[in-house]
């Protein structure tokens, strides 16, 4: 049986990715209490229970000693060589507070209704948990169908093989904002003139055409993105004989508001017209 750990920040879309998972066919439980994920385990393997691909949703409401339980059975799963995958789910500071400011809830962390304090402790406490995911999802400027490709990308293998047998998922950022830590290729687009000191285009973004047509108007914008398609598709073959089943392409700028942007679209227009299994955010527009 094919199992994954569902775990991430609060208010990081673990609801979201539980529908979207149950619609790929995922026996989904939500909620389960740790020490019953090795007998529920056990139970399929003997027939108790007919499920190809189960996932487990973990986080904060199992208690005060959360954290401490979920590493220990992380640890134990992986002393009996069970095979899992662990998707971590995540926002920035600003989205999760807006969501608990919405949702009109406190944060299950945060004391006497402080919602950033308790983001800063729970983000804290899930380092190491972070660390050990094997896929991290940040949901901050994804709508849900954004989610849901992302999630196909990496968990539905029929819709992978129909496509491309590797998930590219392509992400804008500022760099002043800090660097992607999950992305597998950083590539910085400070060399391109900057729209932000035009005047009349300062105020826009890389989604307007007028903003995409100066930007890559330079010879140098063209180069780049000719060159480094074709690297990024020689290189393709060599990651999934790696058994990698996606690749981050972060492109930034200094606040990710143009050229990356920009940048981003062009490589997302293109490898989805030739066929790839590609999502696009723009993490700071």
């Amino acid at each position: 049986m094919k199992f994954l750990i569902v775990t991430g920040m609060s208010g990081g879309g673990k609801s979201k990715a539980v529908d979207c998972l149950e619609d790929m066919g995922f026996y989904c439980v939500d909620n389960m209490p740790l020490s019953l994920i090795g007998q529920f385990i056990e139970l399929t393997e003997m027939g108790g229970v007919e499920v190809e691909k189960a996932a487990f949703v973990v986080d904060i409401r199992g208690g005060s000693h959360f954290f401490d339980d979920l590493l220990k059975t992380i640890h134990s799963l992986e002393d009996e060589n069970r095979e899992f995958q662990i998707l971590f789910l995540e926002a920035s500071d600003e989205v999760l507070v807006r969501r608990y400011q919405e949702s009109r809830r406190n944060h299950p962390m945060g004391a006497e209704g402080n919602t950033l304090d308790g983001i800063h402790q729970e983000r804290e406490l899930f380092q190491e948990i972070r660390r050990r995911a094997d896929f991290i999802i940040d949901t901050s400027q994804m709508k849900t169908a954004q989610l849901k490709e992302a999630l196909a990308n990496l968990f539905d293998q029929e819709a992978v093989e129909r496509g491309k047998k590797l998930s590219i998922s392509i992400l804008s950022f500022g760099f002043k904002h800090g660097i992607p830590l999950d992305a597998d290729n950083v590539f910085d687009m400070r060399f391109i003139p900057n729209p932000f000191y035009l005047a009349s285009m300062k105020h826009l973004t890389g989604n307007n055409k007028k903003v995409r047509d100066y930007v890559m108007k330079w010879e140098e914008a063209r180069m780049f993105r000719d060159n480094y398609l074709q690297l990024i598709k020689d290189l393709i073959p060599f990651y999934i004989r790696q058994g990698k089943a996606s690749l981050v392409l972060a492109f930034g700028c200094t606040g990710g508001r143009h050229r990356s942007v920009v940048m981003a679209n062009e490589f997302y227009e293109i490898l989805k017209k030739e066929g790839y299994r590609v999502s696009l955010t723009h993490r700071d527009l």
